[in-house]
């Protein structure tokens, strides 16, 4: 799509309609977009002109900004935060009258990421899968279409080093090692770092509780931060801060820093021995 076909659309009368919608996507590949500045100046009011543009902020200090900004809204949609999935998932399905399990919110939030279009397509499978009446999301349903072990995976690893379970910790360790192509380093890496991260601002919390912990981690709901006050009981935070130093550590060799011959799964076993000891 050119500047020209937009501003042309936007520039049409609605047939048999007060108004008419015009949706740009990817507008952040449109060449000359600033030339959109003609339109704005004298825009029809019967067309709702609507500019997605992803990967990216419009530059404010540009006059395309200052015209849209004139005339219509400017909406930035921040990048959600991965300590904010489980209640963006529970969101989505409540819109869809569906209830997740917390612990398969968590799964799905881990194996899918921050990246909201495949999350919401990968949730609308999982309602087309749930049995005639059930209207319920559970772990066993995640394993079984999505391809996640229920109890092999990031978030009961997670559990597992909150609790300190050693015998568990390992167990998992051996499933990631046998199956690395659904449990590849990076993302472990990825959560176990958001998670003691977000532990290290949890210490700084100046209310301890369970809702004033989430307030400070800017979680949806207080019970996603039992979790930490578990951890916190268990791990002091100068502990903390090695273990994410760790984590960077373990990052690094991953990606042959300083690490002639170890593999993924010797790389984890390293690090969870030294985050449990």
């Amino acid at each position: 799509t050119d500047i020209a076909t937009v501003i042309n659309a936007a520039k049409r009368y609605p047939m048999m309609s007060k108004y008419q919608v015009v949706i740009v996507k990817e507008a952040q590949n449109i060449k000359n977009i600033e030339e959109l500045v003609y339109y704005l100046q004298k825009p029809l009011d019967s067309t709702i002109l609507v500019l997605c543009h992803k990967h990216g902020t419009l530059d404010r200090r540009k006059k395309l900004a200052a015209e849209i900004e004139k005339v219509g809204v400017l909406f930035e949609s921040k990048k959600i935060k991965d300590a904010q999935l489980p209640g963006f998932i529970s969101s989505y399905l409540k819109r869809r009258s569906v209830e997740i399990e917390p612990k398969a919110s968590e799964m799905m939030a881990e194996f899918v990421g921050a990246d909201l279009s495949r999350m919401a397509g990968e949730l609308e499978k999982l309602i087309i899968t749930l049995p005639r009446g059930q209207k319920r999301i559970t772990p066993e349903q995640i394993e079984r279409n999505i391809g996640i072990s229920k109890d092999y995976n990031n978030f009961e690893l997670r559990n597992a080093l909150v609790a300190k379970d050693v015998f568990k910790a390992n167990q998992i360790i051996k499933y990631f090692e046998e199956n690395p192509k659904t449990n590849p380093l990076q993302m472990t890496l990825s959560v176990l770092f958001n998670f003691f991260s977000n532990l290290m601002l949890a210490y700084y919390a100046p209310d301890k509780s369970e809702q004033g912990i989430a307030n400070q981690l800017g979680l949806k709901s207080s019970w996603q931060s039992k979790d930490y006050m578990v951890a916190m009981r268990k791990y002091s935070g100068v502990k903390v801060m090695q273990i994410i130093g760790e984590i960077r550590y373990c990052d690094a060799k991953s990606k042959g820093v300083g690490n002639p011959s170890l593999g993924d799964g010797d790389l984890l076993r390293e690090l969870v021995y030294k985050i449990l000891h």
